[in-house]
């Protein structure tokens, strides 16, 4: 075990101590897939959560016995971002870096949702006075913020793009490859280094069998889902319909 994924552990056993000692709700800072997968068999008390159904940053979350499920007003809210009419749009990057440049620490900041006119970042409710008063600039334009319950959360702004191919196998090596154009091989090799997450969970076996419906994503590529999964070509190759969110 790493360095890195024992601290992961002691940190997370702290907060599950925390919670029986007294009670209370406790949680770790947001997790990506790979901290994730690794707190997951350890903490099977724990919750997972983001924000919203379909977070890839979770917290991982102790719940004390008089509580069934996270609270609205919980670990995490919403920060809305805004630009001045007329900015052009900001990426996901320029989000996250200028957010990291006022020194916060990456577990902070969750899941960044990017619309034409700003976006909705989800945080941790305890940095939420320090983020409005000094998260004001992103690139060189100036941010206006507000916090939001997550009931107000907006999805991502996504251009969807249909796509039709057909694939050897329903293995996640083969459809990777047609989703993100690459070649097998090299679908092979993201995978075993951990680039890939099946519905939001890292999978690190090519031989991984999809079904309708699966979201795939792949670190520094973005995103992939099997709408459809339709008979056999001429060549006796599975033909798959799927959405791919650039």
């Amino acid at each position: 075990m790493e360095k890195d994924e024992k601290l992961l552990l002691a940190q997370a056993e702290d907060k599950a101590r925390q919670r029986d000692n007294k009670n209370i709700l406790t949680h770790t800072g947001f997790l990506s897939m790979a901290e994730q997968a690794a707190l997951e068999r350890a903490h099977p008390d724990g919750t997972f959560f983001g924000g919203y159904a379909d977070a890839e940053r979770c917290m991982l979350v102790f719940l004390p016995d008089w509580l069934e499920e996270v609270p609205e007003d919980g670990p995490i809210c919403v920060l809305r971002v805004s630009l001045p009419k007329g900015s052009p749009k900001l990426t996901h990057r320029d989000y996250l870096g200028s957010l990291l440049a006022l020194g916060v620490e990456r577990s902070v900041a969750g899941d960044i949702l990017v619309h034409l006119d700003g976006a909705d970042l989800l945080i941790a409710s305890d940095m939420a006075d320090f983020l409005l008063q000094n998260y004001v600039q992103a690139g060189r334009a100036a941010l206006s913020c507000e916090i939001c319950p997550l009931s107000d959360l907006r999805p991502a702004a996504y251009e969807v793009k249909t796509c039709r191919d057909t694939v050897a196998s329903l293995r996640l090596d083969s459809v990777l490859a047609s989703m993100f154009s690459s070649s097998r091989g090299h679908a092979q090799e993201a995978i075993r280094q951990g680039l890939v997450a099946v519905n939001n969970r890292i999978v690190l076996k090519p031989d991984h069998f999809l079904q309708e419906g699966d979201k795939v994503s792949l670190r520094g590529k973005g995103k992939a889902v099997l709408i459809r999964v339709g008979g056999k070509s001429r060549k006796d190759r599975d033909c798959i319909e799927f959405e791919r969110y650039l």
